[in-house]
C-alpha cells in the first residue's frame, strides 16, 4: 500500500472510528468540519458522482422511479442499512441509529422531468423525452453519500436518522402521499435541500419563515358556438371570451391584492381553433396561481373561478373550471431549525458563506412535510461561472456542478447528528420492539 493510501486510511480511522460524535460546542463544530473533509475524500465524493451519473442516464418520471428506487435499495443493502419499501409506490425510507426516539429525517426527491436532454456528454439521458433537469439525481446521490458516512457513526447516534427517498416531487405530490402512509408520524424534524445555480458553489442560502410560495393549477373550458369567421353574428365566440378572461385575471393581483402580499396569477395555456376562418366551439385555458399565505391563496382560488365563470357570461359563453390536486402549501422554515441550520453551516462553511434567501414564487412539495412536521429547506450553491454560464432548472441544457456534492452530503450528516445531540427530549420508556417500529 502506498504512502498516500496509508495517510487516507489513517485519516478516516481517526475521524470516524477513534472519535465518537462529540456533544460539546467545540466538538460539534469539529464534527461539521470532519464530515466535510470526509465527504471530499474519493471514497465518498467519487462514489457520489458515479451514483448521480447512473441515475442521470436513466431518468424516471413521478411514481415511475422503479430503477432509481432499486438502485437506492441496493446501495442501502450494501451498507447494511434497514429500510421500508414500497412507500407511496416507489419511495424508500431507511433508518440509521438506535431505532428509538428522537427521530430526525433527511429527504431527497427522485423523479425526473419530461424533457429531451440537449446536453451532449458521456452520461446523457438514455431515455428519450426524459431528463433530470432539476437536480434530483444529485439530491439522491448526496443523501446516499450522507447515509454512507452516517452508518459509520451508527453506534454513536443518540436516536434515529430517517432517510426519506421521495417519489413524484414534480407535480405529483409525492411528499403528501408519503405522509399519508404514516411512515413519518413520529419524526420530530425534517431537513431538505435543493441545488441552485443562483447561489455560488461553496455557499448555502435559506431563511426563517416562508421561503417558497403555495401553488395551485387550474384548467377552464370556455364553450360558445362555432361558425364561419366571416359571419361572427351567427356564432358565440369563445376566443373573445377567453381573451377577456385572461385580462381580467391579471387584475386580481394588480387591483385586489395587497401590494405587500406577493401573489401571482399566470395563464400559460391557451388552446382553441385550428383554422384561420373558423370560430371554434370551445377554448381551453390553464394556468397557475401562487401566494405566501393560506388566506391569500384560497382567496385567489375563489376569485379565479368567479372571474372565469362570470366574465364568460358577459360574452354569452359558459365555462367549467377545474383545479388540479394537490395544492402545494407554502414552504415555511421552522425558526428554531433555522438557528440550528445557521450554527451547523457556520461551523462547516463559515458565516460569510451563508446567504439570506429572499422568498421566491417557486413551489416545492417539501412544503407538505414542513406543514406536518417542523421542517427546514435550504439551497446548496452550484454556481461556478468558470465552467460556463449555468442554465436554469427545467432547461434541456441544465447541468449539475458535481463539486457541490460533498457539501450536500456533509450538511445532511451534520444537521441530523447535531440535531439528535442538541434537541434531546425527555423520552418515556418504550416497550421493546423491532428496529424503528415506532415509525
Amino acid at each position: 500500500m502506498g504512502l498516500g493510501k496509508w495517510v487516507c486510511l489513517i485519516f478516516i480511522l481517526h475521524v470516524f472510528l477513534a472519535l465518537p460524535i462529540s456533544s460539546n460546542r467545540e466538538g460539534l463544530a469539529q464534527n461539521s468540519v470532519d464530515f466535510l473533509d470526509y465527504a471530499r475524500e474519493p471514497e465518498i465524493s467519487e462514489w457520489m458522482i458515479g451514483i448521480r451519473r447512473r441515475i442521470h442516464e436513466n431518468p424516471e418520471l413521478g411514481f415511475e422511479e422503479f430503477e432509481t428506487s432499486e438502485l437506492i435499495r441496493t446501495e442501502l443493502d450494501k451498507m447494511n442499512i434497514p429500510y421500508k419499501f414500497p412507500v407511496a409506490v416507489t419511495g424508500v425510507v431507511g433508518f440509521i441509529g438506535t431505532g428509538k426516539p428522537p427521530f430526525v429525517a433527511l429527504r431527497a426527491d427522485m423523479d425526473a422531468l419530461a424533457l429531451q436532454e440537449g446536453v451532449e456528454w458521456e452520461h446523457k439521458s438514455k431515455i428519450p423525452g426524459k431528463m433530470h433537469a432539476c437536480g434530483h439525481d444529485a439530491h439522491v446521490a448526496m443523501l446516499l453519500g450522507a447515509a454512507k458516512m452516517l452508518q459509520k457513526h451508527r453506534d454513536d447516534l443518540q436516536g434515529t436518522i430517517v432517510l426519506v427517498f421521495q417519489p413524484a416531487e414534480e407535480g405529483g405530490g409525492g411528499a403528501k402521499k408519503m405522509l399519508e402512509t404514516g411512515m413519518l408520524k413520529n419524526v420530530e424534524a425534517i431537513f431538505g435541500l435543493h441545488v441552485s445555480h443562483h447561489v455560488p458553489a461553496g455557499l448555502v442560502a435559506s431563511r426563517a419563515g416562508p421561503i417558497l410560495a403555495a401553488c395551485g393549477f387550474f384548467d377552464a373550458v370556455i364553450s360558445g358556438k362555432g361558425g364561419h369567421a366571416a359571419l361572427p353574428q351567427h356564432s358565440i365566440d369563445p376566443i373573445l371570451a377567453a381573451s377577456n378572461v385572461i385580462v381580467s385575471l391579471q387584475q386580481l393581483v394588480s387591483r385586489e391584492a395587497d401590494p405587500l402580499d406577493s401573489q401571482v396569477v399566470t395563464v400559460g395555456k391557451f388552446k382553441g381553433g385550428g383554422a384561420f376562418n373558423v370560430i371554434p366551439d370551445s377554448v381551453t385555458i390553464g394556468g397557475t396561481f401562487r401566494a405566501f399565505s393560506k388566506e391569500s391563496f384560497l382567496r385567489l382560488k375563489q376569485r379565479i373561478e368567479e372571474v372565469i365563470t362570470l366574465q364568460v357570461g358577459v360574452h354569452r359563453c359558459n365555462a367549467t373550471v377545474q383545479f388540479i390536486d394537490p395544492f402545494y402549501p407554502v414552504t415555511a422554515n421552522d425558526k428554531d431549525l433555522h438557528k440550528h441550520f445557521q450554527n451547523v453551516a457556520r461551523d462547516m462553511v463559515g458565516a460569510q458563506n451563508i446567504m439570506d434567501m429572499p422568498p421566491r414564487m417557486g413551489a416545492e412539495d417539501f412544503s407538505f412535510f414542513a406543514e406536518a412536521i417542523p421542517g427546514y429547506f435550504f439551497f446548496l450553491g452550484m454556481k461556478n461561472e468558470t465552467k460556463g454560464h449555468p442554465e436554469p432548472s427545467h432547461s434541456p441544457y441544465y447541468t449539475v456542478n458535481e463539486d457541490s456534492l460533498p457539501y450536500g452530503a456533509a450538511l445532511h450528516s451534520s444537521l441530523a447528528t447535531r440535531y439528535l445531540l442538541e434537541y434531546q427530549k425527555s423520552i418515556p420508556t418504550w416497550p421493546k420492539k423491532s428496529l424503528h417500529d415506532e415509525l
